[in-house]
């Protein structure tokens, strides 16, 4: 080194010098257990785009760990790991640990954020962190380049890149999403987020809080239905995957030349930008909401939004608006109904042209190769489908999209609209392709052809005036005993003539009657199979609750209802027809010592979802807020794979406008099911729901009946020995033991927290549903459960496995026997 000085220029020196602190700091994209990140240091992707380390926003003192641009002048930060919890000072760091696990560090070296681990992630002695050239950080095995034992891309915070997966893993339960950040200094949780829904057919919504903000519409093979045709740009790529473990959907440009992001703004805006060099900045090319038709169901059920009119909404053609007065003030929630209400067995079905399709949430759909023709005739067949549409755009014949209750949601397309088949009455106008995209008739002539008629054509039409006039009249009286005109026109539910019902249930056979007031199995005609609930002749109860229930019913439509195909008022006959379940109900299956090995814990908690998804949807997303008031396990079908279905209406009552509480003098429901407010003082409201929920979660877990449970080392009910568990830290003891070992603990643990915060003593301690829902599927902490309703010992000496009850108390004496028609 001396002989170096003596003989190199000050010049050289420098150069040497350099080239020595550029083989110290070189940039690395890899963490080891050895080495850690330290606030001033960083990782770089081995392509130079992304970066990732320690940064703080404008304003503020606090520092996050995060990922941004590496290579343009403004800064943009598409992930942060620490957005709930900041650093306060410049003394953070960041590193990996086995068996696998990222840890941001503190001054006193605390944890103030770590990657998620569970007991089912695979661990690794020898564990590294890399930021990879797609922006994605990932943990992994030193030696192992294909499984990640962790990466960022599964917790998206406001960015979706490309290779960034949305959707759901059904396997675990857990739900991958974008949410924005709360301001543009705070990147913690905001309000927004943009969520795969895959309750129906998946579709893309964005939400504020719960509520549905936008809908981007129904995959339909090529593109989301609502979304600007991406279809034709060969730079950009979008893409969903449905497999019966997950529904995943991707997007992203296509090569690397061109710096792309999708973002939600902490505004609610979603933006697609691509990076100007040029400019230097950010171009944004598409945006949503774009227009006031974007906002969901701005018109209402069955009104169609056009953002080139004024005023934006109107009625479908055939559509004629429920409240005029409401509509002349442009408040358009009420919505259309049909002009002719529909008749099931006479319709036909109307083409709607360059819409955006409908809510997807209550529909059905078929995925085998079928042509347009063939989708109209199972619509058809089924009285409860208001209409279709082709599944998959992409080819001839893609399978089948069908609708079921208020079609909401739909706006007219400038460009890439689809066709929507709406079921009209036979008695309206025109066939299956005269009706244009914005639901009318504007600007179509008309032609009228008058042609002669002799004597003898008009004689037989009025034959067959009077015939059908009096057929009409004779339909009629059958129904006016249980149903006035008007009962009938709101129903909207299909009439089954006494004759159809006789046949399909062979004369009510006692080989076919599976309880009291149940008879199956029954079929029609058409080959549709069916269950029928027939109503004693001398319930006079009854009839009032069987009404309620066709009223309400009607009005409802979810995957995890059950679904009423029609009723028939004849005489003393007072009868629903309902779908076929061929599971029979929950109780069935969940208390009998053999059956319930049937129930592994994947289809119990499953099971456990659905009834959530299909409250939620009974109290928040309905037309109506439907209370159901006697929600019991005996109410639960399962349909051919195990799917539940909530069940017997007769009880429930409807909430309107901000009501969300009423008192009664008649309880009714199901003792071991009603929760204390209820039972005692007839108050009921949602959260009486909730509780309900709560103790079929807790029988589903335990396989007993909270009614009846009697332990030798205390008398205390279901809830009380769950709660006992739960406060001893032994919850493990409540779990079914038919159940073998392979269940999720994490799962099982989930929802037996979940259903003791159902059933707290308080109402206002209670969750609603749309947080039951979230809690079952995210793995978010949980409040303390306090004590249960009904929590105090009991007598051993009353028989509690009685169906006996308080003489104070109303029963429903509609019968609630199911049959299973095949």
């Amino acid at each position: 080194m001396d002989e170096f000085h003596k003989h190199s220029s000050p010049f050289l020196l420098v150069v040497y010098l350099l080239l020595i602190r550029s083989l110290f700091s070189t940039a690395t994209d890899t963490i080891t257990t050895s080495a850690r990140i330290r606030d001033g240091e960083t990782l770089v992707s081995s392509n130079g785009v992304f970066e990732l380390g320690f940064f703080n926003l404008t304003n503020s003192p606090n520092r996050y760990v995060g990922i941004w641009y590496s290579n343009i002048t403004v800064p943009t930060y598409v992930w942060v790991a620490n957005r709930e919890s900041p650093l306060t000072d410049r003394n953070g760091a960041l590193t990996v640990t086995a068996p696998g696990v990222l840890a941001i560090l503190n001054r006193t070296n605390g944890t103030v954020w770590s990657s998620a681990f569970t007991e089912a992630t695979t661990q690794s002695p020898n564990p590294i962190a890399r930021l990879l050239d797609s922006g994605n950080l990932i943990v992994k095995d030193a030696g192992d380049d294909d499984n990640f034992l962790w990466q960022s891309f599964d917790y998206p915070c406001d960015t979706l890149l490309a290779g960034i997966r949305l959707g759901w893993n059904y396997v675990t339960g857990v739900e991958t999403y974008i949410s924005s950040w709360k301001s543009d200094g705070d990147p913690s949780k905001g309000e927004y987020s943009s969520h795969v829904d895959p309750t129906g057919y998946p579709q893309m919504v964005l939400k504020k809080g719960s509520a549905f903000q936008y809908r981007i519409g129904p995959w339909n093979g090529l593109r989301w239905s609502g979304a600007p045709d991406t279809s034709n740009d060969p730079t950009y790529s979008v893409s969903l995957q449905m497999t019966r473990d997950e529904v995943r959907y991707t997007e992203g440009r296509v090569g690397d030349s061109v710096l792309s992001i999708s973002r939600l703004n902490p505004n609610g805006e979603g933006v697609r930008s691509t990076w100007n060099d040029r400019t230097n900045s950010w171009t944004t090319y598409t945006n949503v909401p774009a227009d006031n038709c974007d906002s969901y169901g701005l018109c209402g059920p069955h009104g169609s939004c056009n953002a080139g009119t004024s005023p934006s909404c109107g009625c479908l053609d055939r559509f004629v608006a429920r409240d005029p007065e409401s509509w002349g003030r442009a408040d358009w929630s009420d919505g259309c109904v049909r002009r002719i209400a529909l008749s099931c067995g006479t319709d036909k079905f109307l083409k709607y042209s360059a819409i955006k399709l409908p809510d997807a949430r209550n529909t059905t759909y078929n995925v085998e190769r079928r042509s347009l023709a063939e989708c109209q005739l199972d619509c058809a067949r089924d009285c409860s489908c208001v209409a279709y549409a082709q599944l998959n755009i992409s080819g001839a014949g893609s399978g089948c999209l069908f609708y079921h209750g208020d079609l909401i949601d739909i706006r007219v397309m400038a460009s890439a609209g689809q066709d929507l088949y709406i079921r009209m009455a036979a008695a309206e106008p025109g066939d299956v392709s005269s009706t244009n995209r914005n639901g009318g008739n504007r600007g179509r002539k008309r032609t009228i052809v008058i042609a002669s008629a002799t004597s003898v054509a008009v004689m037989v039409f009025m034959c067959l005036l009077f015939v059908y006039v009096y057929g009409r009249r004779r339909k009629n009286d059958t129904i006016v005993g249980l149903f006035s005109a008007t009962h009938v026109k709101e129903a909207e539910l299909p009439f089954f003539s006494l004759p159809t019902i006789l046949k399909a249930t062979d004369n009510f056979s006692n080989k076919n009657k599976l309880g009291e007031g149940g008879f199956g199995p029954g079929l029609l005609e058409d080959g549709q199979e069916i269950a029928v609930k027939r109503l004693s002749k001398t319930s006079r109860q009854g009839v009032n609750e069987l009404r309620n229930e066709v009223m309400l019913i009607a009005k409802l439509q979810h995957r995890n209802l059950v679904r009423t195909l029609g009723f028939c008022a004849q005489g003393e006959e007072h009868m629903l027809i309902y779908e076929y379940m061929p599971n029979h109900s929950l109780d069935l299956m969940l208390f009998d010592q053999e059956k319930s090995r049937l129930l592994d814990w994947q289809k119990r908690f499953d099971i456990i979802n659905g009834i959530a998804k299909g409250l939620l949807y009974l109290h928040q997303d309905s037309r109506l807020r439907i209370i159901h008031r006697d929600l019991k396990a005996s109410n639960i079908l399962l349909d051919a794979d195990m799917i539940p279905k909530i069940s017997d209406f007769g009880l429930a009552r409807s909430f309107g406008g901000n009501q969300t509480e009423a008192q009664t003098r008649r309880v009714v429901g199901t003792y071991g099911y009603m929760s204390p407010e209820y039972a005692i003082d007839g108050l009921f409201s949602v959260k009486s729901d909730v509780f309900s929920f709560g103790v079929l979660v807790l029988e589903i877990v335990s396989g007993n009946r909270n009614r009846g449970f009697l332990l030798k080392d205390h008398n205390l009910n279901l809830l009380g020995h769950a709660w006992r568990l739960y406060m001893e830290d032994s919850s493990r003891k409540l779990l079914d033991p038919c159940l073998d070992e392979a269940f999720n603990w994490g799962q099982v643990e989930r929802a037996i927290h979940v259903g003791l915060l159902c059933v707290q003593n308080s109402p206002d301690d209670r969750p609603s549903m749309s947080s039951v829902v979230f809690m079952l599927g995210n793995e978010v902490a949980l409040p303390q459960a306090k004590q249960p309703g009904f929590f105090t010992e009991r007598d051993i000496s009353i028989d509690h496995s009685s169906s006996s009850s308080n003489p104070t108390v109303t029963h429903n004496e509609i019968t609630i026997t199911w049959t299973q028609g095949r």
